[in-house]
């Protein structure tokens, strides 16, 4: 096995190509054009970031726009000197690549804030999300062929669906400083072989790796934009993924495409007009200092800082769930904070302790917090999530005829044994586990009397009260029993109600009054005249 890399940089030189345009030399022309859309890029991007620097009226956010607009200055300066300095190239590209991972995740972060202004209520928000949507392709399309099950089904939890995406994106930050490292470790003992494909060397595996870690931070990322562009849409958040996408996008694979078309299948070859470090080299250098230049024109209508200074039209934080009818909270402007011409902005901005605690919260949730997510409260059932077919089903109830406590033991269990309910529908209610309805006995207490009023004369034989039975009723008959007796039967009058057993159920319908058939008794007359002093003192006389 030839362990032996071939062609490197570092062996070739250019000198003795052809002229393409006057005087020069695709390289020199290479760096002239490079050169000036260098500087146009410097222009437009320092210019856009001193100016959010100046209006650091919301550092949270602008901190991420800063880091993100200062992604364009250094690839366009990598990118001119891997022209210049070809055969150190690989350290130039390497190094303006693990920027990217940090602009992706600054990305990321600043539709966090947009969402919420601190992480712990950016987790109430998601705890919160509804609807969840599902995954875009390809995802979906393992969820339609194999169903919900595995990595690629739609979580019920919005938290656990945003911690997904937080360790999607951030894990990027992790291989591509991992993978920088690597290269230059390897280049530096000549095991990483830019020039060569051959997985005998680190430069495939390389490539391999940070290709699939990227797809994966910007699926990620496309998933967010899915779930957020209507809440966020204020915000211009498509216009911001593609400023992000497309520079990712055709500074990595265009690198890839060339390389495999100079080295692996040979589609282009050098010619005398173009040496073999202009193909590898220069031709995707020269193309991304151009890109840069558009680009940095572009993000002054992606990342405008218009919306940042202090008399800027008011923006709102988006609420989780629009059906909750909560009014969205104002989205205030602070003080000035960027310091001295900006200085303290961008010192704000290069700091990257915030990603490195970032990137460590989404590995203690992927090896601790995973195995607890049953747990948060965003699984448990919302109070809308009722079943509203027809026929509608208590809440709770397992099925339509189940009553609402049916899925707890207990209250089934107080039931049985309360109200004398059987274990089984075929047992039969045993006497010793009789329960208050069962062993209810009649009540006793007659009706209550009526005060007389004092307007009326209750001497009179129409205000006395006739216990004589009614001339004619109609029988009601107690399927479940009542207060009173258990399988009573309960006989309607409009002037009371009689049981069937002994006693009486008074309290439903008072007795009324009706024609006077018999004199009281004497007790009943000490008892009147106790109660209410002697009403008739010639009739109370004559009855003591």
């Amino acid at each position: 096995m030839n362990l032996t890399c071939n062609s490197t940089l570092e062996d070739m030189r250019i000198g003795s190509e052809e002229k393409i345009a006057g005087p020069l030399t695709f390289h020199q022309l290479a760096l002239i054009i490079a050169g000036a859309s260098t500087i146009v890029a410097y222009i437009a991007s320092f210019y856009l970031m001193w100016r959010h620097a100046l209006n650091y009226t919301k550092p949270r956010e602008q901190r991420h726009i800063i880091r993100i607009l200062f992604m364009v200055p250094i690839y366009a300066t990598s990118a001119f000197l891997c022209i210049w300095y070809y055969w150190h190239a690989v350290y130039f590209q390497v190094l303006s690549d693990c920027y990217e991972a940090f602009a992706i995740a600054s990305f990321f972060a600043l539709m966090c804030h947009y969402v919420a202004p601190d992480l712990h209520e950016q987790k109430e928000f998601f705890r919160n999300m509804r609807p969840v949507k599902p995954w875009v392709w390809p995802v979906n399309w393992f969820a339609k062929c194999g169903g919900e099950r595995g990595p690629w089904r739609t979580p019920t939890s919005g938290l656990t669906w945003f911690n997904i995406i937080w360790i999607g994106i951030y894990h990027y930050c992790f291989i591509r400083v991992a993978m920088t490292i690597t290269a230059v470790v390897t280049q530096y003992f000549e095991r990483y072989c830019e020039s060569s494909n051959s997985p005998i060397f680190a430069h495939i595996w390389v490539i391999v790796i940070e290709a699939i870690a990227v797809t994966i931070a910007m699926y990620c990322l496309i998933q967010f934009y899915v779930q957020l562009r209507e809440p966020l849409a204020e915000h211009k958040p498509f216009l911001k993924v593609l400023a992000i996408k497309l520079v990712i996008f055709l500074s990595f694979w265009q690198t890839i495409a060339i390389s495999l078309g100079t080295s692996t299948l040979h589609i282009v070859s050098p010619t005398a007009a173009l040496a073999y470090p202009d193909l590898k080299v220069g031709v995707p250098s020269l193309m991304l200092c151009v890109e840069m230049a558009l680009f940095a024109i572009l993000h002054l209508w992606a990342f405008p800082y218009s919306p940042y200074v202090e008399n800027a039209k008011t923006s709102f934080y988006p609420v989780p769930d629009p059906s909750m009818g909560v009014p969205p909270r104002e989205n205030e402007h602070g003080p000035k904070m960027g310091g001295f011409m900006g200085l303290k902005a961008f010192g704000d901005a290069l700091n990257l302790w915030d990603v490195i605690k970032a990137f460590g919260r989404g590995m203690r949730w992927l090896f601790v917090g995973v195995k607890n997510r049953h747990t948060d409260p965003s699984y448990q059932p919302k109070p809308d999530d009722v079943d509203t077919s027809y026929p509608m089903k208590p809440y709770g109830a397992a099925h339509p005829s189940g009553k609402s406590t049916d899925h707890l033991p207990i209250a089934t269990e107080f039931r049985r044994s309360t109200f004398g309910m059987p274990k089984t529908t075929d047992e039969p209610v045993p006497e010793e586990s009789a329960g208050l309805i069962t062993n209810a006995q009649p009540n006793p207490a007659s009706p209550p009397r009526r005060q007389p009023s004092p307007y009326l004369d209750p001497r009179q034989p129409q205000y006395q009260y006739d216990p004589s039975p009614p001339a004619a009723y109609t029988p009601y008959d107690g399927a479940g029993g009542d207060l009173g007796a258990a399988h009573a039967r309960y006989e309607y009058d409009p002037r009371g109600v009689q049981s069937g057993q002994s006693g009486s159920t008074a309290g439903w319908n008072e007795p009324q009054p009706g024609p006077r058939h018999a004199q009281r008794s004497s007790t009943q007359v000490r008892v009147g005249n106790a109660l209410w002093g002697d009403r008739n003192p010639q009739g109370g006389a004559a009855a003591r």
